[in-house]
């Protein structure tokens, strides 16, 4: 009975950092399109001052890398939050240490 309650305890881990994961990617997927949206408009509006002498190729090849270094960090904040928070709220059975108070409405 313990080893199927620390599976089940292990499958909900899993699908709870899973979830971080997927909350990690999305919160990366707002912040890039907030920094893009701010600084493309600023290159729009005067591409000699802000574009810093580089052509629109160049910042093509800036915006791949920054995709994918934004996508792996979304990624990796994600699993390290799952991880972190787990253990905080739940125990190695997958139950909640924590009861909180209902409260009266």
């Amino acid at each position: 009975m313990v080893d199927k309650q620390k599976e089940s305890g292990l499958m909900k881990r899993r699908f709870y950092i899973l979830c971080f994961i997927i909350v990690g990617f999305l919160l990366q997927l707002l912040v890039h399109a907030l920094v893009e949206k701010w600084y493309i408009s600023l290159l729009i509006k005067d591409f000699s001052t802000y574009g810093l002498g580089w052509s629109w190729d160049t910042w093509f090849s800036i915006h791949s890398v920054a995709t994918v270094l934004l996508t792996i960090f979304g990624l990796v904040f994600g699993y390290w939050q799952g991880r972190y928070w787990w253990p905080r709220l739940y125990d190695e059975t997958g139950k909640r240490r924590h009861h909180w108070p209902k409260i009266q409405t």
